[in-house]
């Protein structure tokens, strides 16, 4: 799959954010169960519509931080902050043995290091969260930081994750920015922070064409096919 609706950028990429669930790492739907167990946790039904627009949204609003879309969801914030402690939960329970990189991601980053790029992972996980999800994999030194919502602004679809890691970067431009990842929520941020190559990858939860619609640059398969996109 691929490739652009437009050119590539005439500035040379400095910086490249990617998301983390969906696009660097797997979960094997987690996420989805994990949000079962905190719906549940939070007296939703079981069965029914309200349980079935609840997932819904989850799956719209994937790549989102997790407590806003908890705080959308169930009205007052003690209801969100307990569905987000059951969800954190049921999550942390399985990364062991839920998570895995996707396919060639480690070697795409460590290429695009290798090639004097600053690579950032971000997530919509909450920091302790995303420090599981590193430690599991043994990712500590693999990419030159990590952000998560909280210590680095608001989550997506707000740009502040990808400001964040262009002022953590030192970058000369935001167009020398790149963001990757596999939902519309991931586009979005990247497309109001002003970076210029904002591409979709399909190992996740979103479709090409809920990409292309969020303003991707580019389509790919998977995230190891992002450095001859990226690189001069």
């Amino acid at each position: 799959m691929s490739n652009s609706t437009s050119p590539n950028t005439s500035t040379a990429i400095e910086l490249v954010v990617l998301d983390m669930a969906g696009t660097t790492v797997t979960d094997d739907g987690l996420v989805l169960e994990s949000f079962d167990a905190a719906a549940t946790a939070v007296g939703l039904a079981d069965r029914g519509p309200e349980r079935d627009d609840a997932r819904r949204y989850v799956l719209d609003t994937m790549g989102q931080s997790k407590i806003e879309v908890f705080r959308a969801l169930f009205g007052t914030e003690d209801r969100a902050q307990a569905a987000n402690h059951a969800f954190e939960s049921a999550y942390d329970a399985r990364i062991d043995d839920g998570i895995a990189p996707v396919p060639g991601a480690a070697q795409a980053i460590t290429k695009l290091r290798e090639s004097g790029i600053t690579v950032v992972l971000t997530t919509g996980f909450s920091a302790p969260t995303q420090k599981r999800i590193i430690d599991t994999l043994g990712w500590q030194d693999l990419p030159d930081a990590f952000l998560a919502p909280g210590d680095a602004g608001r989550g997506r679809p707000h740009p502040d994750l990808v400001l964040s890691a262009a002022l953590l970067a030192e970058v000369s431009d935001i167009a020398a920015v790149a963001v990757v990842g596999d939902t519309s929520s991931d586009i979005l941020s990247g497309r109001r922070a002003g970076a210029s190559l904002l591409v979709g990858v399909l190992t996740g939860a979103h479709s090409e064409d809920r990409l292309r619609e969020a303003g991707a640059t580019h389509v790919l398969d998977s995230v190891a096919d992002l450095p001859p996109i990226v690189l001069p």
